[in-house]
């Protein structure tokens, strides 16, 4: 396998955990509210997910567990920042730290064990096509990510419940007005979000690198947030982000494994800075973000 191949065929896997958590956090933030605590319930949802798959060998079971409980500790910061009216980013950033101390203990006597990951499902045909066939090889995670994208982005783009949610982000006054529950739908927003963070941790675990250690997430929860603002909060630029990280972390472990002579920590610092680069210069179009931006996004709502 060549080193295109090799990045063609793993780049939607690579770019999985992002790509979930990051459209949680989309959803919620189109609602109005900046949960930083993703990294947090990504973590919790690790652990959850691995301690399942690992005693109860199903892979449906942990991923369940693991939204539950994301979108658990989500609730924890919709109370404080929603119904306590705490500042939003102090907010999430407590529940960051609480969800990354829970992963701590209790995945702690579980350092270096592996569980089972799932098995690759093709398309026929596609999938032998040389070079680019991998990209049609892949678990029913990917499967599934990829329709969730396409389902969020229509839901929030031509349905009545997505233009509920973005009036909410934009005039939550106009929308209370209007005869909807402003605080409840935010509540449901954040939620989900939470929930996705628990499946993108779950993957991230029990698939991706079914191996747990200790701090794993590895910053993937604040890729995730800044993606959603470099995006400009478009579903589309969301995923085309997160795919694009993934190949460039494939591709420097291509170029590690292909003895490129370069520093290896400034290597593994590409996928970052390239990321940053690309989708920084995706958002600097002034205009783009005035019309995508969410009005009251941080701000506290008080009825």
């Amino acid at each position: 396998m060549n080193a295109l191949t090799f990045v063609l065929a793993g780049m939607l896997a690579a770019a999985m955990p992002f790509l979930l958590a990051a459209l949680g956090e989309l959803v919620a933030e189109r609602s109005g509210v900046m949960n930083l605590g993703i990294e947090g319930m990504m973590a919790v949802g690790a652990v959850i997910a691995f301690l399942s798959v690992h005693h109860f060998g199903t892979h449906a079971l942990g991923f369940l567990l693991a939204g539950l409980a994301g979108a658990a500790l989500s609730l924890v910061f919709a109370w404080l920042a929603l119904t306590l009216r705490a500042n939003q980013v102090a907010a999430g950033l407590a529940i960051g730290i609480l969800g990354q101390g829970l992963s701590a203990l209790f995945g702690k006597s579980y350092e270096s064990r592996t569980v089972a990951g799932l098995p690759k499902l093709s398309i026929p045909s596609l999938s032998e096509i040389p070079v680019v066939g991998g990209l049609f090889s892949q678990d029913a995670v990917v499967w599934l990510g990829l329709l969730a994208t396409l389902t969020i982005w229509a839901a929030l783009r031509f349905t009545k419940l997505g233009l509920v949610i973005r009036a909410v982000g934009e005039n939550p006054s106009a929308a209370r007005s209007l005869g909807y529950p402003v605080i409840a739908i935010r509540y449901g927003c954040v939620m989900f979000g939470g929930l996705m963070a628990g499946f993108a941790g779950a993957y991230a675990a029990t698939v991706y690198t079914p191996l747990w250690a200790d701090g794993m997430i590895a910053g993937r929860g604040w890729i995730a947030l800044a993606l959603v603002v470099f995006a400009t909060w478009m579903t589309g630029r969301v995923f085309f982000g997160a795919v694009l990280f993934g190949a460039v972390s494939l591709a420097q472990l291509a170029a590690q494994a292909g003895g490129v002579n370069l520093n290896s920590q400034l290597l593994a610092s590409l996928p970052y800075i390239v990321t940053i680069l690309v989708l920084g210069v995706i958002s600097s179009n002034r205009r783009l973000l005035k019309v995508n931006g969410v009005a009251s996004l941080g701000k506290t709502y008080i009825p």
